[in-house]
């Protein structure tokens, strides 16, 4: 599959650049992508700390005061969540979010992931160079290419540090290097911009 390369403005550079068809020709399949994307948001979710219930809490048992006559409520013992001290009422419990997914299935969905963006909103430029690592004018130069609210930049080993400096403010623009390529971020925005370092990368990732 050939793409043409496009600059940072938008418009048609000169050359295009060879896409593998194994990575970014294949049928996206709603049941692969969802699979990923559950086990990705998973895996984010934070352990909660357990709190101390009242059968947990190391406090006496018996019960502290007359059952009539007292003119206070008829209490039972000091673990009671009322008491200061005493168990927590229904409390976060550890609850550990670690799934498991065939390494095979991850591959495969991002696979698909990027075939869905090349099948329609997918655009690829050489490099990431600005000759004016700001904030202003690489703002201009996006709203002319006019790519949408959201859209997600990836590039080679390392992300070019000028753009990323450029755009560290702008909203909508995320930049990630060819090993943070993943399913949720590629699908959630509505353009995907590779250099061409980053196409190299991600289609030796599945090569080797």
């Amino acid at each position: 599959m050939k793409v043409k390369l496009h600059n940072l403005d938008g418009s048609v550079a000169k050359g295009d650049v060879e896409l593998s068809d194994a990575v970014f020709g294949l049928a996206p399949r709603a049941d692969i992508l969802h699979r990923v994307v559950t086990w990705q948001l998973e895996n984010r979710r934070g352990t909660a700390r357990g709190a101390r219930e009242r059968s947990d809490v190391a406090r006496t048992g018996k019960k502290f005061g007359n059952q009539k006559g007292g003119g206070t409520a008829r209490h039972g013992d000091r673990a009671a969540p009322i008491f200061i001290g005493g168990g927590k009422a229904h409390g976060p419990r550890v609850r550990d979010f670690n799934p498991s997914l065939n390494k095979k299935i991850r591959a495969l969905g991002l696979k698909m992931a990027l075939s869905s963006k090349a099948a329609a909103n997918l655009i690829v430029v050489e490099t990431l160079d600005v000759k004016d690592a700001k904030t202003k004018p690489v703002a201009e130069l996006l709203a002319k290419a006019n790519w949408g609210k959201k859209v997600l930049v990836i590039d080679g080993d390392a992300v070019n540090e000028g753009f990323a400096r450029a755009t560290g403010n702008l909203i909508g623009i995320n930049v990630l290097p060819a090993i943070g390529a993943n399913v949720y971020d590629i699908l959630k925005h509505d353009t995907l911009v590779l250099t061409r370092a980053a196409v190299e990368k991600l289609e030796a990732r599945f090569n080797g």
